[in-house]
């Protein structure tokens, strides 16, 4: 048997592409059921603690499966397996040890944490529910890492599509069962069906482990058997320690900020709003539509951009350890034009179409106006993703690390400013996560072009912003002046469709695009 081939930068960002989208259409699912079960208000008792199991699980995991995945590629690229399973190892070891320790800290400070800091106690028994899983990400956050390492997409995107499946179906069935026992037991019910499905993708991991990489083990060649010195793994085993902390630091240090700032906001907001004499109750549902609907619906498109991300990691620590310049231009000018092209139709219909689109998927159009605030500004958070990877990937995590903590200031700045006033309320919150979004797009660009002296080609955002414009227009003109007899459905999936089939005209006119790029995607290659 042959070993396991690395997929290249494209085949792996099309593999996890892949998976994204499926994950992402599948996490509609509990999008659109779940507030239909448990309300508005039971998805804002919901949304209220997964910003502390965001800051436990970055403060676990942060940065340590980039460290693998860069240290795992180079023992690759160097044809040292042993080296990778020793990374794996300790990767594991430091990973589950925080993962059990902080999971005891949680249990024990979850009635403190929900009574005094967040502004609804209901969330203690959804805040409970979610404790077991900080143990479980931590060990799935490992092997993922591993497998990207490698190049091996598949193992992170069958294992992340198999746990949206086991997830959808255990958070709609556990806080149906629930609800008759109140509103903060069905948030609960929620949470712990996101519980069953982290361990299932875990033990999906586990097994594609022991196939995949157990079986290059035994078909490999005879090991090295030369006499290794006393003490030496021990050594090993401490310098490994050290890099890997080394690298994984920064970044964790970098992914706090945004979790903290996340945290941050969502108590602020409520505060905000309380003070701007919105009752509690009606805070948390403002929060749970934004931050449970909203939101979700904008980052849908983000799934390529976050596909680009995790595939550039490697493919540019690769190429910058060979320091080949061009190389990492290329894949810089390919991530950045794939991530505006791609996001910005979606941008397009999410302002045009608010309206039908927050009505089909949640039963009503109160949530219409947030999303057609956010959705010009969207573009920036689909090109922010693969900038931010970048300087991961040049080991410049200390740069994104100021970035992100400039925009985090300024995000909870605005939001105590605008959302505690009653004229704005929510929507002081949108303005400020809008502003948060721009200006650390724009940062991360700067420290991009600065890094790599990388010169950025603006006839392609103009070209896309242009293309979009007339694609919003022709759509919205489809949508009003061309009415179809049947459900709004039909009538949305034509306007949308028309519009992007005029996007990909214009793209291919301009030449955002062309027939070319369809041999770079291994799905349009093999037939053509």
């Amino acid at each position: 048997m042959k070993k396991q081939r690395k997929q290249t930068f494209i085949q792996g960002t099309m593999i996890l592409l892949a998976a994204g989208i499926i994950n992402r259409m599948l996490g509609f699912i509990p999008r659109i059921a779940l507030p239909r079960i448990i309300g508005a208000e039971g998805v804002g008792l919901y949304q209220l603690g997964y910003p502390f199991f965001i800051v436990l699980i970055t403060v676990i995991t942060g940065g340590l499966p980039l460290a693998i995945a860069k240290m795992v590629a180079e023992a690759e690229g160097e044809n040292q397996p042993g080296q990778s399973r020793r990374i794996l190892r300790t990767g594991l070891t430091l990973s589950l040890s925080l993962g059990l320790l902080f999971t005891v800290i949680a249990l024990l400070s979850a009635s403190w944490v929900t009574r005094f800091i967040l502004t609804d106690s209901r969330v203690y028994y959804t805040f409970v529910s979610m404790t077991p899983m900080i143990s479980i990400v931590a060990v799935s956050s490992i092997f993922r890492g591993y497998f990207q390492g490698r190049q091996n997409m598949i193992p992170s995107a069958l294992s992340s599509v198999v746990e949206s499946v086991v997830r959808i179906f255990f958070m709609l069935w556990f806080s149906y069962l629930l609800l008759p026992k109140g509103m903060a037991y069905a948030a609960a019910g929620a949470m712990l069906g996101v519980t069953v499905g982290e361990i299932v993708g875990m033990l999906a991991l586990l097994a594609q482990y022991y196939f995949i990489v157990k079986k290059d083990e035994q078909h490999s060649s005879a090991p090295d058997l030369s006499p290794e010195p006393l003490n030496a793994g021990e050594k090993q085993g401490g310098t490994l320690l050290s890099r890997m902390l080394g690298i994984a630091v920064p970044v964790t240090a970098g992914r706090l900020v945004g979790s903290f700032s996340y945290l941050l906001e969502s108590i602020i907001t409520a505060r905000s709003l309380a003070l701007a004499g919105i009752a509690a109750a009606a805070a948390t549902a403002q929060y749970g539509s934004l931050q449970g609907m909203v939101i979700p619906l904008l980052l849908l498109p983000g799934v390529l951009s976050s596909s680009l991300a995790v595939s550039l990691v490697p493919s540019l620590s690769e190429a910058a350890a060979r320091r080949d310049l061009p190389a990492i231009h290329k894949r810089m000018h390919q991530a950045l034009r794939l991530a505006m092209v791609t996001g910005a139709p979606f941008a397009a219909i999410m302002y045009v179409l608010a309206v039908p689109l927050c009505t089909l998927m949640y039963g009503n159009a109160d949530t219409a106006p947030m999303l057609k605030l956010m959705a010009p500004f969207a573009l920036f958070l689909y090109v922010q993703a693969p900038l931010q990877a970048a300087l991961q990937a040049m080991d410049r995590p200390g740069r994104a690390l100021i970035n992100t903590l400039v925009g985090a200031v300024v995000k909870i700045l605005l939001i105590l400013m605008l959302a505690s006033r009653p004229e704005y309320g929510i929507y002081g919150a949108i303005i400020a996560i809008i502003v948060n979004s721009i200006l650390v797009t724009l940062l991360h660009g700067a420290s991009v072009v600065k890094l790599i002296q990388f010169s950025i080609r603006i006839t392609d955002p103009l070209k896309t912003v242009t293309a979009m414009i007339i694609m919003a227009a022709g759509t919205s003109y489809v949508y009003t002046s061309v009415p179809l007899s049947g459900t709004m459905w039909l009538q949305f999936l034509f306007a949308s469709a028309s519009g992007m089939a005029l996007y990909l005209g214009i793209c291919l006119l301009s030449g955002l695009i062309s027939v070319r790029d369809l041999d770079r995607v291994p799905f349009f290659r093999r037939r053509r």
